[in-house]
């Protein structure tokens, strides 16, 4: 010992007490005693003058501090020790290492035999400095214990944190934290916790046994079942369950266990729609796939309950890893129910359009969305019986009877325009001069192959980003529908023609319109009071916001050739890979808007050059025509069209001449009827353009303009309390109701949900809901929740509690709240935490 540790340990005791006694047990610090100089401190010396000291103290100066000092053990007999009450009353200083350790963390003299019960952990002096950041005076020896546990498991003084890091540990085949804890003689405390915590008790409790208990007893409580564990287990396992931080330990141990508990074999005697929102094991997730895969399979399940199990899933542990699996059903479903009882029939040509514009495009729409998920999925196997379903009703009961019935409407007419939708050779002056007319600077984005149920689904994005408004308007292709009359075709134009008949080029008053450069040619010859200019996608993507201000500020006129649908279609190897394609053009096109306008342009067009047709099966022989193109001269010959000259139509073709399809010349095109191809080596069959399918010939035109002020809002949700305001079980049962149904300016809504005290402390589990119901139904857009309370909520019994919504600030971990209700809590614990 030091006189320095000395005078620390007593100015840390004096800090706390008026009077300190040291005993000198064994005659060593008498000089230290007479050499101390603590200011504010008088030093008494015990030699048989106990009734002087004790009437100095408490009566002559009962304010002052006093150091009373003997040299010598205190009396054996507490009989003979006068001064007893007052040291009972106030402390004793130590000169062992118990003392000082207690005089270090500042924590009260009859804490020293807790401290002494655990020597090993306070010999660290790494775990003594990071528990005296969260001891407190106030604590007892079963809270200092609680935080011992906190210290070593490294976690935040919740046992949660203690389970969690044994988990984690347990997951891993390791032990390190339990073994520390026996070595600090923790361990006891450890499973003394969780029996009255819990109600684990086991003749031998281990971590395994423990947590092995936890995911059943979980799953019990999930099905109504009686299980071992008490209600408050289950809030433990949820929130382990729900702390991203466990998501490894937790998928682990839920592997492992659900074999050993044989969950399989339990969801057979299960109602699935019970534990629908249960996520505790991966073969659940199977289990609600495999039940939801049969009744749309069956067609058994109408679409809105399709829509609202799979939304009750969302929230589920597993659910991302399934995302695709989950749309793969979906949109079956939507599709099945787009198709039941649909009717293709159509009045004529113009009828024929309108219909499609209006509903039928929806269909290709699902179609693709199913195929994207289905290739994304990775299941074969559990897909594939649906996805055969699904091609074979798409392929024959929509692609080729539709078409069929539009072919008996093309087949009379003598020439290809409208008098419903525009024609695409109109585009410029319909379209682009809208704004020149108004001397508006406008950008015009050409995206090679997209039908016109893409750009359905690229109006609904662009339509939900703030102060952005968009219209969608159909045009009518020219034909064939293939690349290069569709990029003349949005030129400014007078006189097209077949400029080359063996490869199809295109050319406008006898210049080439093939290439950028060619096009920007055109462009700017057509108005020279404007500057205008032609860009591939790709560079102004790569653009910095500075140079796209300067583009716009240089540019009256500025067209946008971006291919990405195309480009993986029409390569045999990669045309089964276009609706992948397809969904990273909506990605980039979207991003291609919002790098426009943060150049400071406001109006923007987007349309295509042709669509598509695509059908994911390989196909059969007969979906190829039996004859080929038959005529004085044939020029040129893709899958779906037929350049030459006295060409013969049959039942097989249908045939235009050039001035009939809006072309100058003598040449004639046979195009297959319906969907058919023509047989070509070394091209791809699966993904085609150039006839005359609505697939290939309704093309979109987004019209999109920003504005200036804000016009998106996230959805409004309200709590409807019934009523009674009062919790009287250890569970609260709640309707949160979604006021308006999502949509483009209306949009979803996170939020978290729980029970608070009046001190802002969470006393039951925590829920995080998703609200992105898009029905007017009002009745389906009710949430039923509930909460579970948490044994600290014992303390607050009949006082007020609060039901809180809260909400994420965007990209930070700090919620705010939303909104809240006001609850009596006032259980009787008659029957506490059991169901």
């Amino acid at each position: 010992m030091t006189d320095e540790r000395i005078v620390e340990g007593l100015k840390s005791q004096f800090e706390r007490h008026r009077l300190v006694f040291w005993y000198d047990t064994k005659h060593e610090f008498k000089d230290d005693f007479n050499s101390l100089d603590i200011t504010g401190i008088k030093k008494l010396e015990i030699n048989n003058n106990e009734f002087n000291i004790k009437y100095q103290v408490i009566h002559e100066e009962p304010d002052q501090k006093f150091l009373i000092y003997k040299e010598g053990a205190s009396p054996e007999n507490p009989i003979d020790n006068w001064l007893l009450d007052l040291e009972l009353a106030y402390t004793n200083f130590r000169t062992d290492k118990v003392q000082l350790w207690l005089d270090e963390l500042q924590l009260n003299s009859n804490l020293a035999d807790t401290i002494r019960e655990h020597e090993t952990f306070f010999s660290s002096s790494a775990r003594r400095n990071r528990l005296k950041e969260i001891i407190t005076p106030e604590d007892d020896s079963l809270n200092l214990k609680f935080k011992m546990l906190f210290v070593i498991s490294n976690s935040q003084q919740e046992i949660e944190g203690v389970v969690a890091t044994l988990f984690s540990e347990l997951s891993k085949e390791e032990d390190n934290t339990l073994k520390l804890f026996k070595r600090c003689n923790l361990d006891q405390f450890l499973w003394d916790s969780l029996k009255r915590l819990y109600d684990y008790k086991p003749e031998t409790p281990t971590i395994e046994d423990f947590a092995i208990e936890l995911f059943k007893s979980s799953f019990q409580m999930a099905c109504n079942k009686p299980s071992q564990l008490n209600t408050e287990s289950q809030l433990l396992f949820r929130r382990w369950k729900n702390d991203r931080n466990n998501s490894n330990s937790f998928e682990d141990l839920s592997s492992q266990y659900q074999k050993d508990l044989g969950i399989k074999e339990e969801l057979d005697d299960i109602d699935l729609d019970s534990i629908i929102e249960v996520d505790y094991f991966e073969e659940i997730e199977r289990y609600f796939i495999q039940s939801l895969l049969r009744d749309i399979q069956n067609q058994t399940i109408q679409r809105k309950e399709v829509k609202n199990k799979i939304n009750r899933r969302r929230n589920s542990h597993f659910f991302n890893q399934f995302e695709s699996v989950y749309n793969t059903l979906f949109f079956a479903s939507e599709l099945f129910h787009e198709m039941s009882g649909m009717n293709f029939g159509m009045e004529s040509f113009n009828d024929g359009l309108m219909r499609y514009t209006k509903t039928w495009f929806k269909i290709d729409q699902h179609y693709r969305k199913f195929i994207f998920n289905f290739q994304r999925s990775s299941q074969p196997t559990l897909l594939n019986d649906l996805y055969e379903f699904v091609e074979n009703k798409y392929s024959n009961d929509f692609l080729l009877k539709v078409n069929d019935v539009w072919q008996s409407k093309i087949d009379p007419i003598k020439s290809w325009k409208s008098d419903e939708i525009t024609s695409q050779m109109k585009f410029y002056d319909h379209f682009v001069g809208e704004y020149r007319r108004k001397e508006t600077k406008l950008a015009v984005i050409i995206s090679d192959a997209m039908r016109y149920e893409v750009g359905d689904e690229l109006l609904s994005i662009i339509r939900e980003r703030d102060r952005f408004d968009a219209e969608l308007h159909p045009v009518l292709a020219s034909v064939p529908s293939y690349t290069q009359l569709g990029m003349a075709s949005l030129l400014p134009n007078q006189n097209l023609k077949i400029h080359d008949v063996n490869n199809g080029t295109i050319s406008i008053d006898g210049r080439l319109t093939s290439g950028i450069d060619n096009r920007k040619s055109i462009l700017e010859s057509n108005d020279n009071s404007i500057s205008t200019t032609a860009k591939h996608a790709k560079d102004i993507i790569n653009l910095r916001t500075t140079d796209v201000k300067d583009l716009v500020r240089n540019n009256d006129l500025i067209y946008i050739y971006h291919n990405v649908i195309d480009a993986a279609g029409d390569t045999t190897n990669s045309e089964d890979t276009v609706f992948k394609a397809v969904s990273d053009a909506i990605k980039e096109l979207n991003n291609l808007v919002k790098k426009l306008t943060s150049g400071n342009i406001n109006h923007i067009l987007i349309t295509s050059d042709h669509g598509f047709i695509y059908q994911n099966r390989k196909l059969d022989d007969s979906e190829y025509l039996g004859e080929a193109a038959q005529g004085d001269e044939i020029n040129y010959t893709d899958r779906r069209f037929v350049i030459g000259k006295g060409l013969i139509e049959t039942h097989n073709f249908k045939k235009f001449k050039a001035e009939e399809i809006g072309l100058e010349g003598d040449e004639e095109f046979l195009f297959p009827k319906s969907i058919n191809r023509l047989r070509k080596s070394g091209a791809g069959s699966q993904y085609v353009h150039g006839g005359l399918s609505l697939q290939e010939i309704v093309l979109p035109v987004l019209k999109i303009n920003k504005g200036r002020e804000s016009d998106t809002n996230p959805v409004e949700i309200s709590i409807l309390v019934g009523a009674s305001r009062t919790i009287t079980t250890s569970q609260l049962s709640i309707k949160l109701y979604q006021d308006t149904e999502v949509s483009e300016k209306i949009h979803a809504r996170t939020l978290q949900l729980g029970i608070f005290n009046k001190d802002g402390n969470i006393i039951s589990d925590t829920r995080t809901l998703i609200f992105d119901n898009d029905s007017s139904n009002p009745r389906d857009r009710e949430t039923h929740v509930r909460l579970l309370l948490r044994k600290s909520a014992d303390k607050f019994n009949n006082e007020d509690v609060f039901l809180k919504l809260e909400e994420r600030v965007s990209n930070t971990s700090t919620f705010k709240l939303y909104k809240q209700e006001k609850y009596l809590l006032k259980r009787s614990f008659t029957n506490d935490f059991d169901f």
